[in-house]
C-alpha cells in the first residue's frame, strides 16, 4: 500500500472546515477519506502554524530555519572564541 499525499491547499481547506466552518474532527476525516489521527495531526500543525502551515518537500516553517542558521552560527562564533582563547594564552606564554 502506497503513501497518500495531499497538497498544503487541500490540508489547510480541511482544517478551516473544523475552525471556520465548525465541522467536527471526525466528520471532516471521515468525509475526506483520511483517518482521524491525520486530520488530529493536520490541526495541530495548522492551530500552531497558521498559513505557514505545511511547507512540504522537507522544507522547514521560517522559525525551523532561523533556529537551523543561528545553531549553525552559534556553532561558529564558539570555535572562533575557542581559538583566539589559545591564540591569547599561547602569545601570553611566549612574552615570557
Amino acid at each position: 500500500m502506497s503513501r497518500r499525499s495531499f497538497t498544503k491547499e487541500f490540508k489547510q481547506e480541511a482544517c478551516r472546515l473544523v475552525f471556520e466552518q465548525g465541522q467536527k474532527q471526525t466528520e471532516t476525516a471521515k468525509n475526506l477519506g483520511i483517518s482521524e489521527s491525520v486530520m488530529g495531526r493536520w490541526l495541530r500543525e495548522y492551530r500552531a502554524n497558521g498559513v505557514v502551515a505545511f511547507p512540504g518537500s522537507g522544507r522547514m516553517l521560517p522559525l525551523e530555519e532561523e533556529n537551523r542558521r543561528l545553531t549553525r552560527e552559534l556553532k561558529r562564533v564558539t570555535m572562533e572564541r575557542e581559538i583566539l582563547k589559545k591564540a591569547i594564552t599561547f602569545f601570553r606564554e611566549n612574552e615570557k
